[in-house]
């Protein structure tokens, strides 16, 4: 079995929980284990609170789920002002802000990011599952 969701999104802070839940429900209904599930609802948090403080300039988003039996595919794209993935660097340890791409990265597979000035951005990760 294999599920894809795509939504459209208002770039407001109650999105977040919406896109976690949907999350939770998708990977319950495939029986996808709860380590992954938590690793993959905390990316996709982190994927969206992102584009919740950072993407100025829009006041949408999409998150696509691609979810079957043995991985998950999330994107989460924004047409915003952008920034640059290579300036994003490890998170500091005088705050606990900016680790959001950072955890992406750790807990997630096949991690790739694309943005552009003026022209929004795309997170795209993946999880495998045993």
């Amino acid at each position: 079995m294999r599920m894809t969701v795509r939504l459209d999104l208002p770039r407001e802070a109650g999105s977040v929980p919406a896109v976690r839940r949907l999350l939770r429900s998708t990977l319950a209904v495939l029986r996808v284990d709860r380590e992954s599930g938590a690793d993959l609802e905390l990316a996709i948090t982190e994927a969206c609170a992102n584009v919740i403080h950072h993407a100025s300039g829009t006041e949408n988003f999409e998150v696509v789920l691609e979810v079957a039996e043995d991985r998950c595919a999330i994107d989460v794209r924004d047409d915003g002002v952008g920034f640059d993935p290579a300036a994003v660097g490890a998170p500091g340890t005088a705050t606990e802000r900016g680790r959001g791409l950072f955890l992406i990265k750790a807990l997630a597979e096949n991690v790739r990011m694309h943005s552009a000035p003026r022209r929004g951005s795309l997170i795209h990760f993946e999880k495998s599952f045993a």
